[in-house]
């Protein structure tokens, strides 16, 4: 099941078919751009760490790692940070199971850090994120990389990378599933679905 940031959803509910917007091969295809640009911006960085939120955005920091040493870039360190109890939302939110917050060996104290995630919309997420890797250290700087951005923004967050920009109205839903956690590869577009 793919989750849109709200909770798995599934494929039930609205009666409508989901929209695929991305298919397996766009998504390996979209992967290997991002890969580049970061190879391309982070060229200078004697330190870069790839963070992955939970729970796709770690999937994708793993595979955005691999693509980047496939690429002739230093294979980045990889970690994730769970922003869940740093979110400003926690009393409005359904709760879930806390992940694990892992930072690779060397931490992040000056390295470049690049976050990772599924699916940008209000920014609250990644701002959440931002507090809690400033818990864990002081980066020299910090970008972000999303395979989707839907817009939508609550906070002013911009992501350094984007996989692919999809406008959307607050009662859609973007749905990414990845092979690791989902079996498939696909992002795809459920309308009428949201709030």
């Amino acid at each position: 099941m793919a989750n849109d940031r709200r909770g798995d959803v599934g494929g039930e509910g609205t009666g409508l078919p989901d929209h695929e917007l991305l298919s397996a091969s766009d998504v390996t295809r979209t992967i290997a751009r991002i890969a580049h640009q970061i190879i391309e911006k982070t060229a200078d960085a004697e330190h870069v760490v790839l963070i992955g939120i939970p729970t796709r955005g770690t999937v994708l920091a793993r595979r955005l790692a691999a693509a980047v040493a496939e690429f002739g870039g230093t294979e980045p360190a990889v970690g994730t940070v769970d922003p869940t109890l740093y979110r400003d939302d926690l009393r409005r939110r359904p709760t879930r199971a806390l992940e694990d917050t892992q930072f690779p060996e060397g931490g992040v104290d000056d390295a470049l850090v690049v976050l990772v995630d599924d699916v940008l919309m209000s920014g609250r997420t990644v701002r959440a994120a931002l507090d809690a890797l400033s818990e864990h250290g002081r980066p020299r700087s910090v970008q972000l990389a999303v395979l989707v951005d839907r817009g939508h923004r609550e906070l002013p967050i911009r992501a350094d990378y984007v996989g692919k920009n999809v406008p959307t109205s607050r009662s859609e839903l973007i749905l990414v599933s990845l092979t690791e956690i989902d079996g498939e590869d696909r992002v795809s577009i459920r309308r009428g679905a949201g709030e």
